[in-house]
This record gives structure tokens, sequence and C-alpha cells, in this order.
């Protein structure tokens, strides 16, 4: 069952996916980041994405196993 998406603010208007995974709370730490993402189980606006270091803005949204987040703008 997919959760809600939710809003998590960054700062400076861009964060790279493998740090926004671990922001976000979707994976433990980078280790785990590198693995889900090289095994494609991570999306970008619907398409899966396996750069570590795609560079994500303000209203792009990323899943990964049925749980979802959305860049916001803000400071955290």
């Amino acid at each position: 069952m997919t959760q809600p998406t939710r809003d998590v603010p960054i700062r400076d208007g861009s964060i790279r996916l493998g740090q926004f995974l671990k922001l976000a709370g979707l994976i433990d730490s980078g280790a785990d980041a590198k693995a889900v993402i090289a095994e494609g189980e991570v999306t970008v606006n619907g398409d899966v994405e396996r750069r570590r270091g795609r560079q994500l803005q303000p209203g792009d949204t990323v899943s990964v196993g049925g749980r979802a987040a959305r860049v916001a703008e803000g400071s955290r």
C-alpha cells in the first residue's frame, strides 16, 4: 500500500538524490541509498533513476518501497 507523499524542506534550492533519500527518511544510510538506486528501486517524478548524484529541485517527487517524499523549498 502506498503511503501519502510528504513534503521535505531543503535549503539552497537543490539536493542530491542520495542525500535526499536519507534526509527524507526513505532509507537508513548512504550505503542503503546506493543499493536501492543501483537496483532500480527509486523513481523520481515517476521515472526510474540510477544516478545517486542526480540534482533534485523543489517539486520533484522521490519514491522507494511504496513511500514517497517531495522536495520542498525552505529550511529545516
